[in-house]
């Protein structure tokens, strides 16, 4: 079998490729805890479940929906954006997708070619680059300046060429959790502006932030800024409904135009249970999303200490979203493993534990730990790391 040259530039996803490791223990009966995957242990709240069953006993879950959403689902949307980020968009400035990974890379199909270059700082969430190889174009990866743990102009400014078409910015990042502040966003985006670079701000942990830390959007900014830039967000991560896959876009009329013409070819539409739920969600109680991030909080502030304190661990504090990115490399050394990703196989091997590899995000001495699990099962782990670590430490 001849595969496509697409095909075979593309890697496996590391956190799937893990995470089904993962399971595929469990299933053998080992106790395995999975810090591996970006996935709410919560259920979907019961509202939007009940949402879902009575649309389908309505009948309204039998049929084909608009390639880009039914219209009710596109307004609440519109409606949630526009109070979240002071803005003013309509439904037909939205397009509902097969979860938030489906937005980003029906938007590397519409706007990149071959020949494009698109900026993605590090740490960057593992799809960001095979994406945009996918549509042909080049990712282009930023690391941050020493010492610190974002991107600036500076940096962005040193890998701009006249090939550059965008620049990726997710915040809360995917995987340290850290948070762009009013002052860099601004910074960004009239960068942006300036050199006429498209904008893709992904958004998904926007309601997941910690300690009193403020989040903000590049939509929140000026008009010209606001202009230049897409936005992705989805229900997964905030409602727990992972499963649902329900994300969106939302940007100018004339882009959700050409999102619409490719999603009629490539998905068709969301599944239409998934819409009814997703409706329910945004516009029922919202109690349900407060207390999902207490928890988290909760989770973040008791495993930090115990994490940073493991030999060798060094990392800043996430301020949003479900993950810790500790660089490991004086573990590294302490303990005599080659690499992070040796490391991780034996802990998952030996010790039982699941984390994804810091490699799959840019940064080969980093792992990445999803507290998004219980906390009981999260102190634990962080047990048999330790104990782990002593083991090998010579």
């Amino acid at each position: 079998m001849n595969f496509s040259q697409r095909a075979a530039n593309i890697k496996p996803s590391a956190t799937l490729a893990l995470a089904n490791k993962a399971k595929e223990m469990k299933a053998q009966g080992i106790d395995v805890i999975n810090l591996s995957v970006g996935e709410p242990d919560f259920k979907t709240p019961a509202h939007i479940k009940q949402a879902a069953i009575e649309a389908i006993q309505a009948g309204k879950a039998d049929a084909y929906t608009a390639a880009t959403g039914i219209l009710p689902l596109r307004e609440a949307i519109a409606t949630y954006t526009n109070n979240d980020y002071q803005t003013n968009f309509t439904a037909k400035n939205v397009a509902v997708t097969v979860g938030g990974k489906l937005s980003l890379y029906a938007l590397a199909q519409v706007l990149f070619e071959a020949g494009d270059e698109v900026l993605i700082p590090l740490p960057y969430w593992v799809s960001y680059g095979e994406q945009v190889k996918l549509a042909e174009a080049k990712p282009v990866f930023v690391a941050p300046a020493l010492g610190n743990d974002k991107v600036s102009v500076v940096e962005l400014e040193a890998k701009r060429t006249d090939k550059t078409k965008a620049c990726i910015i997710n915040s809360p990042q995917n995987p340290a959790g850290l948070i762009y502040s009013r002052e860099e966003l601004e910074a960004i985006g009239n960068w942006a502006v300036e050199h006429e670079i498209i904008l893709i701000a992904d958004d998904m942990y926007s309601k997941l932030v910690y300690n009193g830390n403020q989040f903000v959007s590049l939509l929140n900014l000026s008009d010209a800024i606001r202009k230049q830039t897409i936005l992705v967000n989805g229900l997964s991560k905030a409602y727990a409904m992972t499963g649902w896959r329900v994300g969106y876009t939302v940007a100018s009329e004339e882009v959700i135009q050409k999102l619409a013409a490719f999603l009629g070819h490539a998905t068709s539409n969301l599944a239409a249970v998934s819409q009814y739920a997703a409706l329910a969600a945004l516009t029922g109680d919202q109690a349900c999303v407060e207390e999902m991030r207490q928890a988290y909080e909760e989770r973040l502030n008791t495993i930090y200490p115990q994490l940073v304190a493991l030999p060798g661990f060094k990392f800043t504090k996430p301020q949003g979203a479900f993950y810790m990115f500790p660089n490991i490399r004086e573990t590294l050394e302490l303990t005599g493993f080659k690499s992070a990703d040796d490391f991780a196989a034996a802990l998952l091997e030996q010790a039982h534990v699941a984390v994804v590899v810091g490699s799959a995000f840019g940064m080969p001495d980093c792992i990445r730990i999803s507290y998004a699990t219980d906390l009981a099962s999260l102190q634990e782990a962080v047990k048999r790391m330790k104990k782990f670590i002593e083991e090998y430490r010579h």
